[in-house]
């Protein structure tokens, strides 16, 4: 394997960061019964909160944990709106998605009007011995920032509790079939609020991303679709953790491209390049590559009798 398809890899790997979280928020909550779109608003939010959090304290640990704080509530005012309220889950989704839009164009005009604070950092590259050194797998896999080197790990852990243990077992169940799982003796509403806050807490995550590992600084809109390319990348994934990992390497080698033929000096236009994640999406999401069939109950509201 050359050393600039390694290259490529490894920056597919980082720019696939934010849309591997986003795609295992998606799967509990949609494992769950719960669709969830409004996975780009939560990582927008956390995005900006994190942002402010480590640019007012100086740590960048305190902002890390305002976008967690930041991602489990907005994910659990969609708990709230789908579970409790009924209300239409897309609805829910798109007001969500909206409200991020607001809250951080609104506070980034107020705080930064006369420009964004200076000084601040992003999380250093984790060292790994032995395991960086390794040929090829090192400088892909293991050659990482923390959120990064952390998003693999979740692929994994979030594989083995959905198919190996008990909470697994009854998201799987609430999500298929309701009324049978409530039959059981599983408090239905219960596990769709723990794993739609518990996506929430991935998706904030994958916001964190965006501001303390990516750059260091926030934009409007900085997201730029990163949340439903992540729904994409778990649709195409059938709703597993390890198949969404693997559509999301893939729209992160399309992310890669641009920056791979510049290094090898080939002059291609960025727009044309840039459109590759977003055709892909389509593609995806119309089912061109292959149907895949979600949970039964998805979008569903368990009414208990």
């Amino acid at each position: 394997m050359t050393d600039a398809v390694v290259a490529l890899l490894a920056v597919a790997v980082t720019k696939a960061t934010p849309l591997t979280l986003g795609a295992l928020s998606g799967v509990f909550s949609e494992r769950s019964g719960v669709v969830n779109i409004a996975i780009e608003g939560i990582m927008l939010s956390a995005a900006f909160f994190g942002f402010i959090a480590a640019a007012q304290t100086g740590s960048l640990a305190v902002g890390l944990a305002a976008a967690l704080v930041t991602g489990a509530l907005m994910a659990l005012l969609h708990a709230v709106l789908s579970v409790r309220f009924r209300v239409d889950q897309i609805i829910s989704g798109t007001v969500i998605n909206i409200l991020a839009v607001g809250l951080t164009g609104f506070f980034n005009r107020q705080l930064f009007a006369t420009g964004a604070p200076a000084g601040q950092s992003i999380l250093p590259q984790v060292p790994l011995p032995l395991l960086q050194d390794l040929p090829i797998l090192g400088p892909i896999l293991f050659r990482h920032q923390p959120l990064t080197l952390l998003a693999i790990v979740l692929v994994f852990v979030s594989h083995w509790v959905l198919f190996r243990t008990r909470w697994g077992l009854r998201t799987r169940a609430v999500g298929e079939h309701p009324l049978a799982a409530d039959t059981a003796g599983i408090d239905v509403a219960r596990m769709r609020y723990a794993n739609v806050v518990l996506g929430g807490l991935l998706a904030g995550l994958g916001g964190a991303y965006f501001t303390l590992e990516s750059v260091p600084h926030f934009e409007p809109l900085m997201t730029n679709g990163r949340g439903f390319i992540a729904l994409a990348a778990m649709i195409f994934g059938k709703w597993t953790p390890l198949g969404a990992w693997g559509a999301a390497l893939l729209f992160g080698v399309t992310e890669a491209l641009p920056v791979a033929l510049q290094i090898q000096g080939f002059n291609v236009p960025y727009q044309l390049v840039g459109m590759l994640p977003y055709i892909l999406t389509i593609v995806v999401v119309a089912g061109a590559i292959g149907r895949a069939n979600a949970p039964a109950a998805l979008g569903v509201p368990y009414v208990k009798s």
